[in-house]
């Protein structure tokens, strides 16, 4: 075991829930650390339900490619907790993490909190002290009480795509879930709005103008082509080349990255031209987002010409952008292999991808209690209509199925939760 493993497993019992969104015990450890949330280079804060990470990993690499040193907060990570915090372009290093670790461990002196919000206090740390251009911040879950929540005046604020997801905290309809989102909105803070579903909309405008913070949503898709698309911010046209992420969501969450760029005022960003946004189109990176896998025991129980397709996806909307581009894919079988969290919706998670889908094994989660059984995956994909559904006891099981009801796919798709995407890209690495 790692030194940080043992020291993020003793954090881990902090605080008897696992998600307990409140503001208030991060708020005394950060006082208690001297306040590093104050100290920090300009912050693009960032909310919403899908796109958060593709839009960061966007703004991250435009503004790498204009020559700027960038931090990163993220959450979850997929296989190791250092990939989510990026020092100045860096992951963070296993001695580094864990002198931090252990600092805000000692200066917190077993008081509750949770695990969340004592490494986001530790990561506030990091970036305090090690000098930068840009913080772009992600929120753990919601807004308003996510412990992210702490920058009183960032550069500006991003709204990604609202759907409905973690109902369970954030609540049952668009318009609760849009209300939590926008409370990273801060009084004359730019807010840069993605396209919204109209009640999302109407929730996060009618919070804007109550605190009176500006909102940005001037900035459309123009047209879409095989090598790229166009893009209007304003009165400003953009033609720019397909993004490195795959899907033509991509192109929302690029354009929303450009336009944060354009409007957040960070120095140095002026003279941002056309050649530097398409640079960092197209160097993005950021795994389990329809990530294509080409090595590996998986991978070789391939057959011949067989794609290895991962995707991280968990909600209906996920499962609308993945049913998307799988009807722009080379026809042909698509199987999958699926692993999701019990707290998730399988049923309504498949029915958007029901017809396009041949077979489906359901496995556990390794490590995950709170996994559906592979039994009710199976019993998902059978009350969806998919003909060929296995429940089976691993990844190898899985793909024995697979392959046995359809020889030869044109894909194998493994999706339904990050912490399966984790497992299989550590598998895979």
């Amino acid at each position: 075991m790692a030194r940080s493993d043992a020291i993020l497993a003793r954090l881990g019992k902090l605080h008897p829930k696992v998600i307990d969104l409140s503001l208030g015990r991060i708020t005394r450890l950060l006082q208690k650390l001297g306040n590093p949330h104050l100290s920090l280079p300009p912050v693009i804060h960032l909310a919403g339900t899908n796109g958060k990470g593709s839009t960061q990993a966007y703004l991250r690499a435009i503004y790498e490619a204009a020559g700027l040193t960038v931090h990163c907060s993220t959450s979850p990570h997929l296989v190791r907790f250092h990939e989510r915090i990026t020092l100045a372009g860096d992951m963070i290093s296993e001695d580094v993490l864990c002198d931090l670790l252990e600092e805000v461990e000692t200066v917190n002196n077993g008081e509750s909190i949770t695990f969340f919000e004592i490494t986001q206090a530790a990561a506030f740390l990091a970036f305090a002290r090690t000098p930068a251009d840009v913080l772009v911040l992600e929120t753990g879950l919601g807004g308003r009480v996510d412990a992210s929540n702490v920058i009183d005046r960032p550069a500006a604020t991003v709204i990604t795509p609202i759907s409905l997801d973690h109902q369970g905290f954030l609540g049952d309809t668009i318009a609760k879930i849009a209300f939590e989102k926008a409370g990273i909105m801060k009084p004359g803070v730019i807010s840069v709005l993605a396209p919204q579903m109209l009640e999302a909309f109407n929730t996060l405008v009618t919070h804007a103008n109550s605190i009176h913070a500006p909102i940005f949503c001037d900035f459309a898709i123009t047209d879409e082509r095989k090598d790229g698309f166009g893009l209007r911010i304003e009165d400003d046209h953009i033609n720019l080349p397909l993004p490195a992420l795959p899907g033509r969501h991509q192109f929302v969450n690029a354009a929303t990255a450009i336009a944060v760029v354009r409007k957040a005022g960070i120095p140095g960003c002026d003279g941002m031209n056309t050649d530097i946004l398409a640079t960092g189109l197209k160097t993005a990176k950021w795994p389990a987002r329809l990530q294509k896998l080409t090595s590996g025991p998986l991978f070789d129980a391939l057959p011949d010409g067989c794609e290895l397709i991962l995707d991280g996806g968990h909600n209906i909307a996920a499962a609308g952008v993945i049913s998307d581009w799988l009807s722009r894919q080379e026809a042909g079988d698509t199987v999958v292999m699926m692993g999701m969290l019990d707290n998730r919706d399988a049923t309504a998670f498949l029915e958007p991808l029901a017809d396009q889908i041949t077979a489906l094994a359901g496995v556990p989660i390794p490590g995950e209690h709170q996994a559906h059984l592979p039994a009710t995956l199976r019993d998902a994909a059978a009350a969806c209509g998919i003909k060929s559904a296995f429940a089976c006891d691993d990844f190898d099981q899985a793909m024995t199925a697979l392959l046995s009801a359809c020889p030869n796919p044109k894909r194998v798709l493994i999706l339904g939760s990050l912490y399966l995407a984790g497992l299989i890209l550590e598998r895979h690495d």
